[in-house]
């Protein structure tokens, strides 16, 4: 397979879109398009996610991209994978670079459901589950997640305080980021008081419900000879699934397609947990980022806690973790968050990062979780 780079990346600020997602979808292309240097006319496929579109009564998304890039002769594809779409698209975009399908490829993820009441909007976020055997039965994704979080707390003795310091960590580092949805940081004494969302969740344990819009250029090597920003060299693209259903798992301890997809990542990349510098993990619910930590083997089982709340996971510890404030601060527009997440690696190894800048940015992992783990994509990438 042929060296794959990723040679641009932009964002949105998460939070509340005042355009529609079509129109930030396009409008980050074109900015991704610009930081990579290169000509529209050389993009060879478009990968692009918006799970809810049918929200503003919009489907086939990516031909509109195209056409609002001058483009609209360039085939595209739409890639749905829950709250891991546009990380499955980046998958897909990386498959045909490296395998000399096109030499450049452009992912768009946007999503856009802050004009809808809360209840309409759960509703679409609810579609993710299993809709006869959860949703109906009245679960949600705090509830799916909070019997996560009880199953760690009756294995490994998991204290509310340790979520409480994944949660007060991403807000500190969210509140650097001036593309976060929350832009505040909060002390311990006010997650303990925030009220209980699903026990043992409470509400700063959630991410919030946010628009946005973000985009990646991928270029083969030999075709990048002057890239205008420092490029991520993909080192690794898997994925992997679960079973769908939590009831139907064995344990709930872990999340099954991460560790797959992990092990398959880190064999690709022929590196290990210890090498990598800083990731951006999958933290919808800061029980989600726990379980990410031992799933993809940073920490042993039951130990990412702790970790976390002694620091090691801090913008400064040994591990840094979420930089950019994850989903719980920077926000969760479904569709655009695992591009996002590689937006936050471009900016760190390009020195954009300002201050919530890591100290060590060789190897970069980024992880991006579909629903509760029915589907998940991991990638690793370093310096050329």
């Amino acid at each position: 397979m042929r060296e794959t780079w990723v040679i641009g990346a932009a964002t949105t600020r998460f939070g509340k879109l005042a355009e529609s997602a079509r129109e930030a979808a396009t409008r980050v292309a074109l900015a991704a398009i610009d930081r990579a240097g290169v000509d529209p006319k050389a993009i060879g496929a478009t990968f692009v996610s918006n799970c809810f579109g049918v929200a503003e009564h919009q489907a086939h998304l990516g031909p509109l991209v195209n056409t609002g890039l001058g483009i609209p002769e360039t085939p595209s594809m739409a890639i749905e994978s829950a709250c891991s779409s546009s990380s499955a698209g980046l998958h897909e975009a990386f498959v045909h670079v490296a395998g000399g399908f096109t030499d450049v490829a452009l992912v768009v993820g946007a999503e856009r459901l802050s004009h809808l009441d809360t209840l309409r909007a759960t509703s679409y976020f609810a579609m993710g589950a299993d809709d006869p055997f959860e949703t109906r039965q009245g679960a949600t994704f705090p509830g799916l997640y909070a019997a996560i979080a009880s199953a760690h707390q009756d294995r490994f003795g998991t204290r509310t305080e340790e979520l409480g310091a994944v949660a007060v960590k991403n807000h500190a580092n969210g509140a650097l980021n001036p593309n976060a949805h929350f832009q505040r940081p909060i002390s311990l004494a006010t997650y303990l008081a925030s009220p209980i969302i699903a026990s043992p969740l409470r509400l700063y344990d959630c991410c919030p419900f946010s628009d946005g819009a973000s985009a990646l250029v991928l270029a083969a090597r030999e075709v990048s000879r002057r890239p205008s920003a420092e490029p991520l060299v993909v080192r690794a693209s898997a994925r992997a699934g679960s079973i769908a259903d939590l009831q139907d798992r064995p344990e709930l301890t872990g999340i099954p397609a991460s560790r797959r997809a992990a092990e398959r990542a880190f064999r690709q990349a022929g590196l290990t947990p210890s090498q990598v510098d800083f990731a951006e993990v999958h933290d919808c619910f800061t029980i989600a980022e726990i379980v990410a930590l031992e799933d993809l083997g940073f920490f042993p089982p039951g130990a990412a806690a702790r970790a976390g709340a002694e620091g090691v996971t801090a913008r400064d510890g040994r591990l840094p973790i979420n930089p950019s404030g994850g989903l719980k601060a920077k926000g969760h527009p479904i569709s655009a968050t695992g591009a996002a997440q590689v937006v936050e690696v471009f900016e760190q190894v390009n020195g954009t990062a300002g201050a919530r800048a890591v100290p060590k940015t060789e190897v970069a992992l980024t992880h991006n979780v579909g629903a509760t783990g029915g589907s998940c994509s991991v990638h690793i990438f370093g310096r050329r």
